[in-house]
C-alpha cells in the first residue's frame, strides 16, 4: 500500500462511506468558516494566504521513506501555529482540494476523506497539543519550536489513523487492519519527524522576528494582572 501524501485514492473506500464523510467535512468546514470570522483581521488575513501557500509548496515535496513508500508534509500543526485551529483547516482544506481538482493529487470521490484525516483530524490534534504543550513549556522561540516539532509528529501520526477507520468502515480491498494501522504510523512517524524539523524551524524564525503574527503565542499568553497599590 503506497503511503504517497496520505492522499487517498478513488475506490479505496466504497461510496456510501465516502459520501458520509463528505458531509461530515462540509458541516465541519461551515463552523469553520463561521468560527474564522472572528479570528481574520488585517493581520491574520495576509497570514493566512501566506500559510496556504506554504502548505501547498511543501505537500510538493515528496520524499522517500520506505522502499515503493513515500511521503509529504501535512501542514496541519504549522497552520494552527501560525492562524489558529479554524482557519488553519480552511487553508489545509483549500490546498487539498485545488491538488484534487488540479493536479488529480487525491480522488475527487475521497475529498471528503482526505479533508477529514488532514485538515479536519490533524489540525484538531495539533491545536490539542499545542495548547496543552505550551501550557507547560515557556513561550519563547524555543519553546514554540519544542511545540511545534512535538505537536508534528503526533497529529501527523493521528490524522494517519483516521485512514484506519475510514477502511475499517469502507475498505473495498480485503487487508489485515492491524497490519495497515502498524503500517500507516510507523511510516508516518518518519513522515512526522520531518513536518516536524521544518514546522520548528519555520515558526521560530517567525517568532524570532514578528512574534506579534504567531497565534498560538498570542493565545496562550498568560494574562497580565495589575495589583494596584493600596494608598495610605
Amino acid at each position: 500500500m503506497d503511503a504517497q501524501a496520505m492522499h487517498i485514492a478513488n475506490g479505496i473506500v466504497n461510496g456510501p462511506v465516502s459520501a458520509v464523510f463528505v458531509i461530515f467535512a462540509v458541516a465541519v468546514l461551515t463552523v469553520c468558516v463561521w468560527k474564522a470570522r472572528a479570528d481574520l483581521d488585517d493581520r491574520l488575513a495576509p497570514m493566512a494566504g501566506l500559510v496556504a501557500a506554504f502548505i501547498f509548496a511543501v505537500q510538493m515535496l515528496n520524499f522517500q521513506v520506505l522502499p515503493g513508500v513515500s511521503g509529504h508534509l501535512l501542514g496541519g500543526t504549522l497552520a494552527v501555529i501560525l492562524v489558529g485551529p479554524w482557519v488553519g483547516a480552511l487553508c489545509v482544506s483549500t490546498v487539498l482540494i485545488v491538488q484534487g481538482r488540479l493536479l488529480a493529487d487525491g480522488g475527487l470521490t475521497a475529498i471528503g476523506l482526505n479533508i477529514t484525516n488532514m485538515a479536519i483530524l490533524g489540525t484538531a490534534a495539533g491545536y490539542l497539543l499545542v495548547a496543552g504543550l505550551l501550557r507547560v513549556l515557556p513561550k519563547t522561540p524555543a519553546g514554540i519550536g519544542a511545540t511545534a516539532f512535538i505537536a508534528s509528529v503526533i497529529s501527523v501520526v493521528v490524522a494517519s489513523q483516521g485512514f484506519v477507520l475510514e477502511y475499517a468502515l469502507g475498505g473495498t480491498t480485503d487487508l489485515s487492519l492491524p497490519a495497515i494501522s502498524g503500517t500507516m504510523a510507523g511510516v508516518h512517524v518518519l513522515i512526522g519527524i520531518g513536518e516536524g524539523l521544518i514546522a520548528a524551524s519555520t515558526v521560530v524564525t517567525v517568532a524570532k522576528v514578528r512574534p506579534d503574527l504567531v497565534y498560538a503565542l498570542r493565545r496562550f499568553r498568560k494574562p497580565v494582572t495589575i495589583e494596584a497599590e493600596a494608598v495610605a
